[in-house]
């Protein structure tokens, strides 16, 4: 599980510039893009559950703890349904299978996009997840194994 910030607007890629037919109007004024925190939970299998944080909404014990699985009650519940945390260093995307293997896929496919609301970024997130092959969940989890083992070998020095 992890969470990742998506934007109703996000910059084009490179690719997508170049693709483009007809040169961006630039002299139009554009208000800032809204945004809305994904939380996406996934096995080896399967998506099982996304979350968006409704606005207004704050991180908090109650909602979502940062890091979630330091609460209280995340910890309990956890134990309940038989999971077992692994630790690993408080900021290691290198060690975050959704920052190295599944957030660059979605936003990939979200860049240049233009969204109204947070419901066309959240259904834009839903398809493009419920598009996606088993083999790639248990792939980014099969590299979270080889990155560790890596992570263990350099002492903990970043890996890319």
């Amino acid at each position: 599980m992890d969470e990742t910030w998506l934007y109703h607007y996000d910059t084009e890629t490179k690719q997508q510039s170049m693709e483009r037919l007809t040169p961006p109007q630039t002299s139009q004024v554009q208000k800032p893009a809204g945004k809305v925190l994904t939380s996406i939970f996934w096995d080896e299998d399967s998506i099982l559950r996304t979350d968006y944080l409704p606005k207004g909404q704050t991180i908090n014990a109650e909602y979502y703890n940062y890091p979630a699985h330091q609460a209280l009650a995340t910890q309990k519940k956890l134990a309940y349904l038989g999971f077992q945390c692994l630790d690993h260093p408080p900021y290691s995307p290198e060690l975050a299978p959704s920052d190295y293997h599944l957030f660059p896929g979605l936003k990939k496919q979200l860049k240049g996009c233009h969204f109204s609301s947070d419901t066309e970024v959240t259904d834009a997130v839903e398809t493009w997840l419920d598009g996606q092959p088993s083999e790639l969940f248990l792939s980014g989890l099969q590299k979270l194994d080889q990155r560790a083992k890596k992570c263990i070998e350099i002492c903990g020095e970043y890996v890319e």
